[in-house]
């Protein structure tokens, strides 16, 4: 019962999903973190089932390219997005790790979240332009992929403060049973994706991996550990950099 719990907690917290109401306790989040995964399960056989129709049936390249980044964001309700702005706004300040802190709470947009959001979507225009249908379950693999590693830099990367959902998440989710979960959410998609197209897939999780290295290096050294917002920006970027890793096979 307790993990059906934290598997709708986890639906309903990240995605757009209709869900029970239940009472958080702190038994019953102690497995979000490791259900999280599961949301990219569903997004990525969406995107998976709905780019293979477009496709078939032979849809313009701009409507494809146009619909395909905005999917994930339907089914999530942007919840990352907004993380991902916040970040970039607080990243462009220059200011203290205190102050980039206050920043990411500021319920404001600046100009640099709207200019990085606009060439979020310009970037993810074009490479969406360039996916053929052979690519789709690699990328789709991938949505799972960015979801575990979030999950696990939550839970053992430093919390850049003491409230908050990720500082909430992380306290409730210890035990090696967690752990163990958490990675066979990041090897399972790496697996599929190497099976699937060992070119494309091969650097979809190099790119990831890398992703990983820097966001670990920019949340310790810019914010001094990771916050939701801070977990929202690394799943866009990391992403946005597998998709462009697997477009990019294509040209080698």
């Amino acid at each position: 019962m307790v993990l059906l719990q934290s598997l709708i907690i986890a639906l309903s917290m990240y995605s757009k999903l209709p869900m029970p109401r239940i009472a958080w306790t702190p038994a019953n989040t102690r497995h979000v973190m490791c259900f999280f995964p599961v949301v990219g399960i569903l997004t990525g056989g969406c995107v998976w089932g709905i780019g293979t129709f477009l496709l078939e049936k032979e849809c313009g390249v701009l409507l494809f390219a146009s619909v395909m980044p905005l999917l994930p964001i339907i089914i999530n309700g942007g919840i990352h997005l907004d993380g991902m702005l916040d970040t970039i706004d607080a990243l462009a300040s220059y200011g203290t790790k205190e102050q980039k802190l206050e920043i990411l709470k500021d319920p404001n947009s600046g100009a640099f979240a709207v200019i990085g959001g606009g060439c979020y979507f310009i970037g993810c225009l074009g490479l969406w332009s360039e996916v053929t249908a052979q690519m789709l379950p690699v990328i789709a693999c991938g949505y799972v992929l960015s979801r575990g590693l979030s999950g696990l830099a939550v839970v053992r990367f430093p919390s850049a403060s003491k409230k908050g959902l990720a500082r909430t998440f992380k306290e409730g989710t210890k035990g090696l049973h967690s752990m163990i979960l958490l990675v066979v959410f990041i090897l399972a998609p790496v697996g599929v994706m190497l099976c699937l197209s060992p070119g494309s897939g091969g650097l979809a999780a190099a790119g990831a991996a890398g992703t990983f290295l820097c966001y670990r290096r920019m949340a310790i050294g810019k914010f001094g550990g990771v916050t939701g917002d801070l977990a929202g920006y690394f799943l866009q970027m990391c992403e946005l950099v597998m998709l462009a890793c697997v477009v990019l096979e294509r040209y080698i």
